[in-house]
């Protein structure tokens, strides 16, 4: 990290810690609030007709669109666009367009972007959803205020030209709503209808409204729940935990405490044990069909390395000046010195 991108990082984290972290007006996106009630009038009567009208095939083929949907948000948008942990051939780079586009989390070019920001920032006013603000706002709050300008000034400063230049994250990010709205809405509802004549409202209502709003809360919980219940054993100074309740419902992103400490890892936590990572085994699956390659990894030594320096096996009280560096993943040149000791698999 630059001397001034370092101390740039420590101002927002002085400002914080003085108790000048809202230094500017709340301003309510009422638009956003209409659509998310609406979204969660139509999920709790999708929930209804779940139990009440729906055909059995109707209930699996819901929940295959939700595990899709995790897939291209956790698998895609996340450990491959966000973090650049591993590296794909086209025709899988496109299925994780598209069931990042059926899970329809905005465009993957601004989850990406935001998401880079959150990690350079994390839990500062820079960050868009600072869970130093309280559970709410980190689940849900965010999106329903205008950005803290923070958040756009620093997000301008976030390197991003990795994006520019991938065909498919600009072409998504170009025609979001055109391919959003047939993928995430339209087709969900006619499959039903088409090939086992389900209505149209409980078609609807199940396979679009409860799956969508049941993917957007499982989502949020990594930046609300995984953000303060669970354990710290990488790096007990941050506020991201361990949380396996989240990772059983969002494909293995709940080990978060371990993903903040190593962003650049496929796999986001330490595998072994009972840690469900439904992801990395999809990531893993891919790279024997050669789809997925370049796959990196934090080895074990680097792992029990952070552990001694600011988790469980720490005894310092507070970060190394190491540790004050935050990274984005593994193309940020501001990535400690763990860069260097970093195999691929």
């Amino acid at each position: 990290m630059t001397y001034t991108e370092e101390n740039e990082l420590n101002k927002v984290k002085k400002e914080n810690s003085q108790g000048n972290e809202k230094k500017y007006e709340d301003i309510i996106k009422w638009r956003t609030v209409g659509v998310f009630v609406f979204i969660h009038v139509g999920a709790l009567f999708g929930a209804y007709l779940m139990f009440k009208k729906a055909k059995w095939q109707t209930i699996i083929w819901t929940i295959l669109l939700y595990e899709l949907s995790a897939i291209g948000v956790v698998a895609g948008v996340h450990r491959l666009w966000s973090h650049n942990s591993y590296k794909v051939k086209m025709p899988l780079e496109l299925l994780l367009a598209l069931f990042a586009t059926v899970a329809a989390q905005k465009s993957i070019y601004r989850w990406a972007r935001d998401h880079r920001v959150h990690h350079k920032y994390t839990d500062t006013d820079a960050d868009p959803h600072n869970s130093t603000r309280g559970f709410f706002y980190s689940h849900i709050g965010w999106l329903t205020l205008k950005k803290n300008p923070l958040v756009m000034e620093k997000g301008k400063t976030i390197f991003l030209e990795d994006l520019h230049a991938n065909p498919v994250v600009m072409c998504q990010h170009r025609y979001y709503y055109q391919i959003a709205v047939p993928l995430c809405m339209i087709m969900p509802t006619l499959v039903p209808m088409y090939f086992w004549n389900e209505t149209v409202i409980t078609s609807f209502f199940t396979a679009v409204m409860l799956r969508y709003c049941f993917t957007l809360h499982m989502t949020w919980l990594i930046n609300s729940a995984a953000h303060k219940f669970g354990a710290r054993p990488y790096d007990k100074n941050i506020n991201p935990t361990e949380n396996w309740l989240v990772s059983l419902g969002i494909a293995g992103d709940g080990w978060h405490n371990y993903h903040h400490a190593f962003p650049w890892d496929y796999r986001s936590a330490e595998l072994g044990g009972f840690r469900i990572n439904l992801a990395a085994l999809f990531i893993e699956f891919m790279a024997k069909l050669g789809q997925a390659y370049d796959l990196k990894t934090a080895p074990p030594h680097i792992v029990q390395a952070r552990k001694k320096r600011t988790g469980i096996l720490s005894t310092a009280r507070e970060h190394t000046k190491i540790e004050t560096i935050h990274s984005w993943g593994y193309a940020d040149e501001t990535r400690p010195y763990e860069k260097s000791s970093l195999p691929l698999k």
